[in-house]
């Protein structure tokens, strides 16, 4: 194994640090990372070097399952000194217990050489319950270490919220308050927030849509002190760990879809990921950068701002948000670009501060010639209409009686559209049984599996936020309310401590 940028090849690795993408603050540890999302000076933490891998340890990890992959990439990220590996295996061991799978992912091959990875297989069938579940554990890991107490706060459009609620439900050392936009998830996605009654989970269904749910998120950890009392973190892909994780899936999908890998130079084979705050696209960058020999292809929706950054370097805001039949991906500032960029620019801070400053004044900005150059020698792009997504779901059903989530069918449709026979793997991020309407909307007939039709008839809890209210203050009081009983009850731990929040909690994916 080499390691690359910031090492000797074949030297001692040292400890891995991380890095903003700002150049702003110090390096980090990764506990320091995981709590911390953003780094204090706005940007994204970054492994301060990537671990290369040769051909031999891909040949050797080939045979390796996705639970295994997972233990692997995450030993590489997280020091042995920090979590023993030992430690780190029954972490992961135990964040993929409740999937339904025995091999936590699936791969179906379909006809006409579709290949679909199922992300889905975890409690809420969405692929942020492979990141958030390890996430959660790594977290706990951490907070019964310490003896320690944190606030998480997350906005959600639909996923997000039920996958982070999942994976600290009943923890002491967590409370969770999620704010959804009330109308603007599917009815499936807020009943899988709404009926997790626990006394660490706290669930608001505000009458307004993703963009004004943001705001009493930002304006509460825009409140230093504030956030700095009751330790508030967010759990959205801004975080490390979450990027981590993801990584995996790129590993995976490849070994299953490479043709051989006797051969020298490795097969290449293209990953197709359904992009909206880009953190799966990212985790791909990454393990590409790692040595694995994968063409990525980001493919979005009608909200294009990656595909025209893509094609033509223009990063820059529509005048607004195209509501979609895959809604996960209605995004209109995919934040994990800034990690794509700093990537390809040899993780040059000084330039993405420059560049970002500048996009967070004007929400526009053109990429310098040879950056988007290298991003568009690194990246492929599509984007699918509603139409696309339509015509590929009715293809997919009429020729595989497969049912494909909307998300899914954005890959797809770039699958249907390529005449040549590449290897490819089209990530699948959601289970169509979340998007009824769409199936429908395809003139398909919804499969629901008995947890999801059983959650009509649960109990629900939430607090209604009005239009007209304060909402900053009705959550300030939530928080200062819960902690107050916690420590009537005896039940309380003392919070972490100041771990540079700065911008957190935005409702991406």
């Amino acid at each position: 194994m080499l390691w690359g940028p910031g090492s000797d090849c074949g030297a001692s690795p040292g400890p891995m640090e991380y890095v903003s993408t700002r150049g702003g603050t110090g390096a980090v540890d990764f506990e320091e990372a995981l709590f911390s999302g953003y780094a204090p000076d706005g940007g994204l933490f970054m492994p301060q070097r990537v671990p290369s891998l040769d051909g031999d340890t891909l040949r050797r990890w080939s045979c390796l399952s996705y639970r295994e992959l997972v233990k692997e990439l995450c030993s590489l990220f997280i020091t042995s000194e920090l979590v023993p590996r030992s430690t780190l295996n029954d972490l992961i061991d135990r964040a993929f217990s409740r999937f339904r799978h025995k091999d936590v992912v699936h791969l179906s091959r379909l006809k006409e050489g579709l290949n679909v990875l199922e992300l889905w297989h975890g409690v809420t069938y969405a692929f942020k319950d492979l990141s958030l579940s390890c996430t959660g554990q790594f977290l706990q890991y951490f907070l019964e270490k310490k003896q320690k107490h944190v606030t998480i706060l997350v906005g959600t459009s639909g996923d997000t919220g039920s996958s982070a609620i999942e994976s600290v439900r009943g923890q002491k050392n967590m409370d969770i308050f999620v704010l959804l936009p009330k109308g603007f998830c599917t009815q499936i996605q807020e009943l899988q927030m709404t009926t997790i009654i626990e006394d660490n989970v706290h669930v608001f269904a505000a009458h307004g849509n993703s963009d004004e749910i943001d705001e009493p998120i930002k304006e509460l950890f825009a409140d230093v002190d504030f956030a700095r009392k009751y330790n508030l973190m967010s759990l959205n892909s801004v975080n490390w760990s979450r990027i981590m994780v993801q990584i995996a899936h790129h590993f995976y999908a490849y070994f299953q879809c490479a043709p051989s890998l006797d051969t020298t130079p490795l097969p290449v084979v293209e990953i197709v990921v359904p992009t909206g705050g880009g953190g799966n696209i990212t985790a791909g960058c990454i393990a590409q950068k790692m040595g694995l020999p994968i063409r990525l292809v980001a493919v979005v929706n009608s909200n294009d701002i990656i595909h025209r950054t893509v094609q033509q370097g223009d990063f820059s805001l529509s005048q607004s948000v195209k509501a979609t039949l895959a809604s996960a991906m209605d995004i209109q500032e995919p934040y994990n670009v800034e990690r794509i960029l700093w990537l390809l620019s040899g993780s040059d801070s000084s330039l993405m501060k420059t560049l970002m400053e500048r996009f967070s004044l004007s929400k526009s900005l053109k990429l310098p010639k040879d950056l988007h150059k290298k991003l568009s020698e690194t990246l492929r792009s599509c984007s699918a209409s509603d139409e696309d997504i339509v015509r590929a779901m009715q293809r997919c059903w009429k020729e595989n009686h497969y049912l494909l989530c909307p998300h899914s069918a954005v890959a797809a449709h770039y699958h249907y559209s390529q005449p040549d026979s590449t290897p490819r793997c089209c990530l699948a991020p959601a289970s169509a049984a979340k998007f009824q309407d769409a199936v429908l909307q395809a003139g398909l007939v919804p499969q629901l599996p008995p947890e999801i039709t059983a959650l009509t008839g649960m109990e629900t809890r939430s607090t209604s936020l009005e239009r007209g209210q304060d909402w900053a203050q009705v959550l300030r009081e939530q928080i200062e309310a819960t902690t107050q009983r916690r420590e009537a009850s005896g039940n309380w731990l003392a919070p972490l401590g100041h771990q540079g929040i700065t911008r957190q909690g935005v409702t991406q994916t």
